[in-house]
């Protein structure tokens, strides 16, 4: 089964979820990817540039999910089959994608995590292995 890299915002509320085992959810959820739609927006035809485009797209969006306050933003990198992945026909943003399916946590690869709480740039977010998810909570709960 193919796969496709997601960037989806994560609340600490779906930090508790993937701690206890149990997926991020309901479906569909909102994420950003690497979409034909981001790909003709501009010039950009690296790959790795329009990766980067859809994680700064989903940083954009956890900053709208911190509800206010110093908090740290939360983005998640999963790998999930094609066959979730839905593009929309009018996106807000060009690399805008639904999932059709919760994402359990055995698919997300990495979190990214603001370095202090209420940074609003791309740049200011560490990278973290999944396998450190209690450290990840730890942060976002200190913040």
């Amino acid at each position: 089964m193919p796969l496709a890299r997601i960037y989806l915002p994560l609340t600490s509320a779906d930090l508790a979820e993937l701690a206890h085992d149990r997926p991020v959810g309901p479906a569909p959820l909102s994420a950003h990817a690497v979409t034909p739609l981001l790909g003709r927006t501009g010039l950009v035809v690296d790959e790795e540039e329009l990766e980067h485009a859809a994680w700064v797209a989903a940083t954009r969006e956890a900053s709208g999910l911190t509800q206010g306050g110093a908090v740290r933003r939360v983005v998640a990198a999963a790998d999930v089959d094609v066959a979730l992945v839905v593009h929309p026909t009018a996106p807000d943003v060009p690399s805008r994608v639904h999932v059709s399916a919760p994402i359990e946590r055995r698919r997300i690869v990495s979190f990214h995590v603001d370095e202090e709480a209420g940074d609003t740039e791309p740049t200011d977010l560490l990278w973290y292995d999944v396998t450190e998810l209690a450290d990840v909570r730890a942060l976002v709960d200190d913040a």
